[in-house]
C-alpha cells in the first residue's frame, strides 16, 4: 500500500497564551500596587501657613484622632483618661526623653478641643513646657 505524504502547511506560533500571561500580570502589578495602609491612625491636621523649625532633639509625638483616642508613637493607649496619659508619658520620660524635647500633639481637626487641652494639661504637669500642635500647609484652590 502506497501512503500519500500530505503537505505540511507552515508552522505558527501561537500568540494567544503569551498575551494572556502579559495581560494576567499586568493586572497582577496594577492590582498589588495599590494597596492602602490602613494600619496609619487617619488624621487631618488643620491648616496653618507657618513653616516648623527644625529640632535639636527629638520631642515627644502625641497623636490624638478624630475620636478623641490617645497614640504614643503610633500605639493606642488602652483608654482615653488623663491618668491613664499621665502614667505613659511619665514613662516616655523615664526612658530618657528630656522635658526640654517639648512634645508634639497631632490632633485631628475634628477632634474635641477638650481631648487637646487634656493632652497640654498632662504634659503641663510633667515639666514639658515647650508644646507645639503639628498643622498642615493650607490647601490652593
Amino acid at each position: 500500500m502506497k501512503w500519500q505524504r500530505t503537505k505540511e502547511g507552515e508552522l505558527e506560533i501561537s500568540m494567544t497564551p503569551l498575551i494572556d500571561v502579559v495581560f494576567l500580570l499586568l493586572i497582577f502589578f496594577m492590582i498589588s500596587t495599590t494597596f492602602k495602609d490602613d494600619a496609619e491612625i487617619s488624621i487631618e491636621l488643620p491648616h496653618a501657613s507657618a513653616q516648623p523649625k527644625e529640632q535639636e532633639q527629638s520631642p515627644i509625638t502625641l497623636t490624638i484622632d478624630a475620636s478623641g483616642h490617645y497614640y504614643i508613637d503610633q500605639k493606642r493607649l488602652v483608654n482615653d483618661a488623663e491618668g491613664t496619659l499621665l502614667r505613659v508619658l511619665r514613662q516616655v520620660l523615664a526612658k530618657g526623653t528630656p522635658k526640654t524635647a517639648g512634645m508634639i500633639i497631632n490632633a485631628d481637626g475634628q477632634t474635641t478641643h477638650q481631648s487637646v487641652v487634656t493632652a497640654m494639661d498632662v504634659a503641663r504637669q510633667l515639666g514639658i513646657v515647650r508644646i507645639s500642635l503639628a498643622t498642615s500647609p493650607p490647601k490652593h484652590d
